[in-house]
């Protein structure tokens, strides 16, 4: 028995809202949080640049607060949701953390490693199983980051005109 989709619709909004702190903060809007029996036991947003750390993604993020939540860094029977497809480093931290359920929004056709670039959950070897599931509120969570491109495009246009001027 799984979370029905209305319950995964309703967490990756939450996701989704983290997401949207980012894009303010001039980061990539990618957004994440941890369910435990139902219950948002963290949420985090993109801070790679406000930390100054390449590892500040939002699913790290999001597990280190979990962890520091339940005491423990195994996050077993917790639900990780995520507004883009985690990247090779998170799901490595997806696996090491024992996450029992992964939901992404939108596919990364350029550094997905669930299912687009790679299928790093699909390895033979890794010690632990997360079960996947991508596409939930994917148009949206595509959307945000489409207009944060598009957007960041326009200012550097803006700011190429200005300096030549």
């Amino acid at each position: 028995m799984g979370i029905s989709p209305a319950t995964d619709r309703e967490f990756m909004q939450l996701a989704m809202a983290q997401a949207q702190q980012a894009a303010a903060a001039g980061e990539v809007p990618v957004g994440a949080v941890v369910v435990l029996a139902g219950e948002v036991i963290a949420a985090a947003h993109n801070q790679v640049i406000t930390l100054h750390d390449p590892t500040a993604h939002a699913e790290v993020l999001a597990m280190r607060q979990a962890g520091q939540r339940v005491g423990n860094y195994r996050l077993v029977d917790c639900t990780l949701y995520v507004t883009l497809e985690p990247c090779s480093m998170c799901v490595g931290a997806c696996i090491h953390a024992r996450i029992k359920r992964l939901v992404y929004g939108a596919s990364d056709p350029k550094t997905g490693a669930v299912a687009s670039v790679d299928q790093l959950l699909e390895r033979d070897h890794h010690n632990h199983r997360v079960d996947a599931q991508g596409g939930v509120e994917a148009t949206a969570c595509g959307q945000m980051l489409t207009d944060f491109f598009a957007a960041r495009r326009l200012q550097h246009k803006a700011q190429q005109r200005q300096d030549n001027e």
